[in-house]
């Protein structure tokens, strides 16, 4: 009786485990479905013009009509907003995907840092388009100073005496007070929205800024998906694969460079003040119930994926800043989590 009862225990956890797995692997396909979809709107969103494209166009605008009409709203109808939720929902699978390997290596400070590089970037776009009159992107600069100031980041770390986390700490102090005297020098210049990346703000998002964003995504997930093994290694174990003779500040390197893609994409719905808890949050989230590294990240874009859903709900419904709004929202995804784990969580582990 006692065998009995035993395996009928067994029984009963491995198919909780195969539920657990199956909801998982449920919640990753409708935010891939989601994700792609939003791909697709801003291609067709750039190519209206174009025979094809433009019917496929007007039967997703008449998608939007009827949405509105189901719900009671007035948003779904417009092309902006579309393409600011575009951009929200890439942000809640690309910045916990990224945010993973930075959250497990004690390095959530990072995130911060490059947002406040990426807004020196932004002052320094202001600043030079009303000096000569240039008509470029923005966010283009800021991706520019925001992947020079990660290599300097990684180069720094790499060559001073330091503990790891001052030569962050210098960055992030320098760069958002370099990004604060370039503002205050060409202030009345421009007309330029400065606490809309400040803050948030979803009137921000420019169509050249959303397909940025989509072009930053594909990059960023194909990043991670052909160097997975290469980063859990020195994410675990970076001694170990500095003996294997691994590339460890190659992809090093790689990580931060990456990081600062996410982060100037996501700046535009999130702020630069916000926008570094989309990289912890959801991954903390997923932590407490997670129980492997791979199970983590899952479950770190299902949570960002419910953050910014929630998060675009409450800003339109209510008014409020976007970036406050999907973090507050990210917070009590977090909180549930807790509440929801009854108990601490075992070290996660690099398996499964």
């Amino acid at each position: 009786m006692a065998g009995n009862s035993a395996e009928e225990d067994g029984d009963r956890a491995g198919g909780g485990r195969g539920r657990r797995r199956t909801a998982e692997l449920v919640g990753i396909g409708i935010t891939g479905v989601v994700a792609v979809g939003m791909l697709g709107f801003l291609l067709l969103y750039w190519a209206q013009d174009l025979p094809v494209a433009s019917e496929l166009y007007a039967a997703f605008r008449s998608l939007g009509r009827a949405m509105d009409a189901a719900f009671g709203t007035n948003v779904f109808r417009h092309p902006i907003m579309w393409q600011s939720m575009s951009v929200g929902v890439l942000v809640g699978v690309v910045a916990p995907l990224v945010g993973s390997f930075l959250v497990h290596r004690e390095m959530a400070l990072i995130g911060e840092t490059l947002a406040h590089t990426a807004f020196a970037g932004v002052a320094l776009g202001i600043l030079v388009t009303s000096s000569t009159g240039w008509n470029g992107s923005l966010l283009l600069v800021a991706l520019a100073v925001g992947i020079l100031g990660a290599l300097a980041v990684q180069w720094l770390t790499e060559r001073t005496e330091a503990y790891g986390d001052v030569p962050i700490a210098i960055m992030l102090s320098g760069s958002f007070a370099v990004g604060t005297l370039i503002i205050s020098y060409g202030d009345g210049l421009t007309g330029v929205n400065v606490e809309g990346f400040l803050f948030g703000n979803l009137a921000v998002v420019t169509p050249e800024g959303a397909r940025l964003m989509g072009a930053l995504s594909l990059i960023v997930v194909a990043g991670v998906a052909l160097t997975y093994k290469q980063l859990l290694f020195i994410t675990f174990d970076e001694q170990a694969a500095r003996v294997a003779q691994l590339n460890v500040t190659g992809y090093n390197t790689l990580l931060v460079v990456l990081t600062a893609v996410v982060v100037v994409g996501a700046m535009q719905v999130l702020g630069v003040i916000l926008v570094a808890a989309m990289l912890v949050v959801p991954v903390a989230a997923a932590s407490q119930v997670a129980r492997s590294f791979r199970e983590t990240m899952y479950l770190g874009v299902i949570f960002g994926q419910l953050s910014v859903l929630g998060g675009f709900a409450v800003s339109i419904g209510f008014g409020l800043p976007s970036g406050g709004s999907i973090v507050v929202t990210a917070i009590a995804v977090y909180l549930a989590s807790v509440v929801g784990s009854g108990s601490s969580v075992t070290a996660v582990s690099a398996h499964g």
